[in-house]
């Protein structure tokens, strides 16, 4: 979880969603992006995910809210990882403007817990459809907080975990 300093005043906030120099002042080496995502969904309970993007187009990801509130995913899907099929699931809203980084090797989705939601986020590989892949959102035991979110068709297709054969490895400590 990244959250960026807010500078407010009676007008409202101004805040850097991306800063390389800042970012790695921190002790934050990410990876270059070359492609911004931006999604919007009008219902509540829009569940966009699990996807991935398989090597050699792989993709890191750094998401953000920028309108409402979403639960966002991410699941560990490296091969050889001790947290292999282990998820997290962190609140990510635009009043709070948190921001999480999801790695390559990690499944990513989100479900939108409030109306009209705007998601932005940068991504490290431009978008490649024969790479594209997605894992069944209610196949990893992620409680999302309600048993009939709003699919598109690719999600509604999309195999359970526990057929998924992972193109991602795990690299050892540290990765």
């Amino acid at each position: 979880m990244i959250t960026p300093r807010r500078f407010g005043d009676t007008r409202g906030w101004f805040c850097e969603i991306w800063n390389k120099a800042a970012f790695e002042d921190a002790g934050l080496n990410l990876p270059d992006f070359v492609q911004d995502n931006h999604s919007f969904s009008a219902p509540r309970h829009t569940l966009r995910g699990l996807h991935y993007q398989r090597p050699p187009r792989a993709q890191d990801k750094l998401v953000r809210c920028s309108r409402g509130a979403i639960m966002d995913v991410a699941v560990d899907a490296r091969e050889g990882s001790p947290r292999y099929g282990q998820w997290v699931a962190v609140e990510l809203s635009a009043g709070s403007g948190a921001q999480l980084y999801v790695p390559k090797g990690f499944l990513h989705g989100f479900l939108t817990l409030t109306e009209d939601c705007e998601v932005q986020y940068k991504c490290t590989d431009s978008y490649a459809p024969e790479c594209d892949g997605a894992v069944r959102w209610d196949s990893l035991g992620i409680d999302w907080g309600t048993d009939a979110p709003v699919l598109s068709d690719k999600d509604a297709r999309a195999i359970p975990f526990a057929q998924f054969d992972s193109p991602f490895r795990y690299a050892g400590a540290g990765a």
